[in-house]
């Protein structure tokens, strides 16, 4: 069974190298300029870091946390 911690830990990796990916994508296609999809490269790490963020300050972790203070 698949469950959200399972989708949690595949997103991390996914998100750090979408940056990455994305601006690769962009450089070969011609489309944009290096210049233009460079602060893509920092997209993908910080996506990753919100995720990890978000999920230990809202997610199950702070909801276990907030319910074993209140004992």
């Amino acid at each position: 069974m698949f469950e959200r911690a399972d989708a949690i830990l595949a997103a991390i990796p996914l998100l750090a190298v979408s940056g990455l990916a994305l601006r690769s994508l962009i450089t070969a296609t011609g489309v944009g300029t290096g210049l233009l999809a460079a602060p893509l490269t920092a997209a993908g790490p910080f996506a990753a870091l919100a995720l990890v963020f978000r999920e230990l300050l809202t997610g199950p972790v702070a909801t276990h946390a907030a319910d074993d203070s209140d004992d």
